[in-house]
């Protein structure tokens, strides 16, 4: 799920579901702190709130005309609903608790105290993501594909709700411009190229014409599919828009260049957050929620050495055996993505090409998903590209989940802003099954589907060790279930993609805890996986903005590894992939030592062979 900060203090305000859905509950008592926490998060973002299409009593009140507060005093106000809920969690007597209840509460104290840990680090969104405005974080990073793609505008509320949410944008960009100029003066500045990188982004978007702006082209293109408003008045809202945008947004967007331009010349080059005050700790407290483990720098960057060298040996018998012997592993894989046969060509035909060869790949491995799951996903699954305005910044794919009332499909993006030498055809299986199915959509899926776990695990927490993980253990899923076992190019994909992701364990840790330079991870990383500098670049300007967010795939993927390899010794003949799935599935995601626990139990109610 490339995009999604993991943070609670950051994307928890999903839950209010639970706050209609659960039993009436005495003070204290642990449904009670889950709705009043579930309540204050999604009060606080409506987007999220739009994002799941709850309903308005589920949200705490009106939300569809609202913006996130982006300002400071926010982020301080929820930090203290964090500390209420570690408070009253706390004082709860565990032991009286189901074993289901015991669980949750588990999870949602893990949850807070790894928000509250990030949130020490008062600028940006903590410690996991410390700078405010990058060439990945920041408002105009996400909410212009937002208002474009998920607000609805299906009638004349949302369409005035719209018009009210464009307004509201100005002021969050001017809130997240503030702190830019507060962040600095507390010595924490992105270095100069994640500026430049921002810079480029908001100056592109504030050069289009308001009328050719996707605020105002989207909110056209929908109202033309509206029946009761009026064309006359379809024509006064639009307008309306354009005028917000001209206005409102632009010079907004002018003013954020501005912040970020009067800071650019403090910025230096170093890539890591030790350059932060107390960055040291910084990284570590980053580390360990992105992780949910309490492993070290030098030990992560130790696991992605070794694991490289396992995969390009792999890899490299594969190319041998295809008749590709000259060069090294990276070398011989960089000459097969320049292969004729291997290129989408970057124009509009090439771009739906490959989408139509993505969506065949999602269709073939849903149809085989039950040899390996118990328990199905429902909710459809739509690729898209990522949009153009953020491409340049923005990283190879992620996956957005569905709405609960089923109104939009889950969405798995694709950048696809130079197909034809970013996209190598073998490249592309490994993504679907990682984004799509086995992976985040079909874990996210059955998340939200479940009846069986309260809505705050279900559709609130996440942790990024867990759906990372799992995202990357499904790309080795697939190549268990025989995806590959036609296509040996296809299966040097799925290897060069999880060398890439051992790779990231040694540049995010040599980024931040052995000082290396942004131009020493991209030589690192090109070497092992073979990937082109531009791609490359664009990953690690990510891990430098992100400390330890890079680390928490091949961390969880290892852990479900190891899991899995001692339930099977466990079980012996006994051992049921499908039941090992759903285990991990239908339970949500879980800090990894939760997980273990969960399988542990399901092992222990499977009947093993005689134990001496």
């Amino acid at each position: 799920m490339e995009m999604s900060r993991r943070s609670l203090l950051s994307v928890s305000a999903a839950g209010a579901v639970l706050a209609a859905c659960a039993r009436p509950a005495a003070s204290g008592d642990l449904n009670s702190i889950l709705n009043t926490l579930v309540t204050e998060f999604l009060r606080a973002s409506p987007e999220y709130a739009t994002s799941l299409s709850v309903t308005e009593e589920q949200a705490g009140g009106r939300y569809i005309d609202r913006l996130s507060d982006y300002s400071r005093a926010a982020a301080e106000h929820l930090l203290q609903v964090s500390q209420t809920g570690v408070t009253q969690l706390q004082a709860l007597n565990r032991d009286s608790l189901s074993a289901q209840d015991a669980v949750t509460h588990d999870v949602v104290l893990t949850a807070l105290q790894d928000g509250i840990a990030s949130a020490h680090y008062k600028t940006g969104g903590g410690a996991q993501a410390p700078y405010t405005v990058t060439q990945l974080t920041g408002a105009y990073t996400n909410l212009p594909d937002f208002l474009a793609s998920q607000h609805p505008v299906t009638n004349r509320d949302q369409a005035d709700a719209y018009i009210a949410r464009l307004t509201a944008y100005g002021h969050v960009l001017d809130q997240e411009s503030e702190r830019v100029g507060l962040d600095a003066a507390d010595g924490v500045i992105p270095p100069d190229f994640a500026l430049d990188g921002a810079l480029a982004q908001l100056g592109a978007f504030r050069n289009k014409p308001p009328a050719e702006n996707i605020l105002v082209t989207s909110f056209r293109e929908r109202l033309a599919q509206v029946s009761d408003i009026s064309d006359a008045d379809k024509a006064t809202l639009v307008s309306q828009a354009e005028s917000i945008v001209r206005d409102t947004v632009l010079p907004a967007y002018q003013h954020q260049i501005e912040a970020i331009t009067a800071i650019r010349p403090r910025a230096t080059h170093d890539a890591g957050v030790w350059k932060l005050p107390d960055g040291e700790a910084l990284y570590a407290t980053a580390l360990r929620a992105y992780t949910t483990t309490s492993m070290a720098p030098d030990e992560i960057h130790q696991m992605g050495l070794d694991l490289i060298s396992q995969f390009t040996s792999e890899m490299d018998t594969i190319l041998r055996a295809q008749g590709m012997t000259r060069g090294s592993v990276a070398e011989r894989i960089g000459a097969l993505g320049r292969r004729p046969d291997q290129i989408y060509p970057s124009t509009d035909a090439g771009r739906e090409q490959l989408l139509a060869a993505l969506n065949a790949q999602v269709a073939a491995i849903r149809a085989r998903m039950p040899e390996v799951c118990g328990v199905q996903a429902r909710a459809a699954l739509e690729i898209k590209r990522v949009p153009e305005y953020t491409q340049a910044g923005a990283p190879g794919g992620y996956y957005q989940g569905a709405a609960l009332d089923g109104s939009r499909p889950g969405a798995y993006y694709i950048n696809l802003r130079d197909p034809a030498t970013e996209w190598p055809k073998f490249t592309l299986p490994t993504l679907t099954y990682h984004e799509g199915i086995p992976g985040h959509h079909w874990q996210i899926s059955i998340q939200q589907e479940s009846g069986s776990i309260p809505f705050i695990r279900s559709a609130l927490l996440g942790f990024s060790a867990y759906a990372e993980g799992w995202g990357l253990y499904s790309e080795q899923l697939a190549d268990e279930m025989g995806m590959y076992a036609n296509d040996p190019f296809g299966k040097i994909g799925y290897l060069q993609s999880a060398t890439f992701r051992a790779s990231r364990l040694v540049c995010d840790t040599g980024i931040h805890s052995k000082r290396w330079t942004r131009e020493q991870a991209i030589d690192s990383m090109v070497a092992a996986t073979g990937d082109q500098r531009s791609n490359v670049t664009t990953e690690i300007e990510r891990y430098c903005v992100w400390p330890g967010q890079a680390c928490s795939y091949m961390v969880g993927r290892q852990a479900i590894n190891r899991m899995r390899e001692s339930a099977r010794t466990a079980l012996g003949q006994n051992f049921d992939i499908k039941g090992f799935h759903d285990t991990i599935l239908t339970n949500g995601s879980t800090p990894l030592s939760v997980t273990e626990s969960l399988v542990n139990q399901w092992v222990a109610t499977v009947s093993g062979p005689a134990q001496n």
